[in-house]
């Protein structure tokens, strides 16, 4: 993920770009920003790679933003930012079984590592999703782990509660892998505390989701209802949330 949720400043146009990407309607989001910045293009592409995660439709859209991105960049820093882009397109497509391109998606955050200085506020997200990579992809749990508490404490240093949301949530479900009951429902409660606060309409129901599949009845039924709720409300987005909607619910989220 990127973007913290916020709005410094209260800008209106990042006001409205906030409530809509929140809403699942990152099109609009990103129609309502200039094309002409390398920043707006960044966060155009930000955008559309993450309708592609949430809806698995989109691709062309979003592999276009990027392009235009890289094309604007001129410093390391928006250079790497863009590599981090391409590297989490490449990984969303692998694990959506459109195409293979996990080689792309290590070798992207690679350059993307080596582009953004150390103590940067991008690294934090760069290293969640080298965290997802080693969860994913290379089946490395204890890699993932490491590199999603570097990402934690990045965030939290950087003030992201959005990405926080993502460790919060990537943790707790490598503790419940591993029999941590106590300490996942703890990380998915607080992942789902944070995107209720920010009003991250979109990740609430996959947040409810991971946190029923700790609890105990009545209480994990009532979470499962709930995002079956939001995910109505949504029109079926995330798309891959309706696999673990349908009772038996089982399984962590992906996102």
């Amino acid at each position: 993920m990127s973007g913290n949720g916020t709005t410094p400043g209260d800008d209106p146009l990042q006001t409205a770009v906030w409530r809509l990407r929140s809403r699942a309607c990152w099109a609009d989001a990103a129609a309502l920003l200039p094309s002409a910045t390398a920043d707006a293009a960044l966060q155009r592409t930000v955008l559309l790679v993450e309708r592609c995660l949430y809806t698995e439709s989109g691709w062309q859209e979003a592999e276009d933003a990027l392009r235009t991105a890289e094309a604007l960049a001129h410093s390391d820093e928006e250079r790497g930012a863009a590599a981090c882009e391409r590297g989490y397109l490449a990984y969303s497509a692998t694990l959506h079984g459109v195409r293979d391109r996990a080689d792309e998606a290590r070798a992207a955050l690679g350059r993307a590592a080596a582009l953004i200085a150390p103590g940067a506020p991008g690294r934090a997200l760069l290293d969640f999703r080298r965290g997802l990579i080693a969860e994913n992809l290379t089946r490395s749990p204890q890699a993932a782990r490491a590199a999603y508490r570097r990402a934690h404490a990045a965030a939290t240093a950087h003030a992201d509660p959005l990405l926080l949301s993502f460790t919060w949530r990537h943790l707790a479900g490598l503790a419940l892998r591993d029999g941590e009951l106590a300490e996942a429902r703890h990380g998915f409660a607080e992942s789902l505390r944070i995107r209720e606060e920010l009003g991250y309409l979109v990740g609430t129901a996959p947040a409810l989701v991971s946190l029923a599949d700790t609890e105990t009845e009545p209480e994990a039924s009532r979470l499962r209802e709930e995002a079956r709720r939001l995910f109505r409300l949504l029109g079926g987005v995330p798309t891959w949330l309706a696999r673990q909607l349908t009772p038996p619910a089982a399984g962590a989220a992906t996102a």
